[in-house]
């Protein structure tokens, strides 16, 4: 791989780690949200990450597919999700409907924590490898002196 390659690697990496920490903070800063514009409870967001040919055109990728090259990672899509609201009965609440329960986002706090320690770790990770590679090509270059 060359040093090109690894810096756009890391920085695809980068990319998919800030929009994890930027869906997962939402879903913390919602975790009480009750009304949203399409109604009802805010619903969590998960992302959905997947590899993709580090190279576009087709001869590329069928090479490396033939000899197992680099692939980089991408966001395919910020998804709902699907699990049904936490129903909490309070009937003085605004959105409480008739039988006094309110329909809550079904958001766990310590699931949104771990993911966002993973997606920062995630990041951090790209990171070091962003670094090292331009250590590595800042010391290549004082061997050509």
């Amino acid at each position: 791989m060359d040093f090109f390659t690894s810096m756009n690697v890391s920085a695809a990496g980068l990319s998919v780690q800030r929009t994890r920490i930027n869906v997962t903070s939402s879903n913390i800063a919602n975790i009480e949200t009750t009304r949203t514009p399409e109604g009802g409870p805010y619903l969590r967001r998960d992302v959905v990450v997947g590899a993709v040919p580090f190279s576009q055109t087709f001869d590329n990728i069928v090479e490396a597919d033939i000899n197992n090259q680099v692939h980089s990672a991408q966001v395919v899509n910020v998804e709902a999700d699907k699990a049904e609201p936490r129903l909490i009965y309070n009937p003085e609440h605004p959105d409480a409907r008739p039988d006094g329960y309110v329909a809550m986002p079904n958001i766990n706090p310590i699931t949104e924590m771990v993911d966002l320690l993973t997606a920062t770790r995630g990041y951090e990770a790209n990171v070091s490898a962003l670094r090292a590679a331009k250590s590595m090509a800042m010391e290549a270059l004082k061997i050509g002196t």
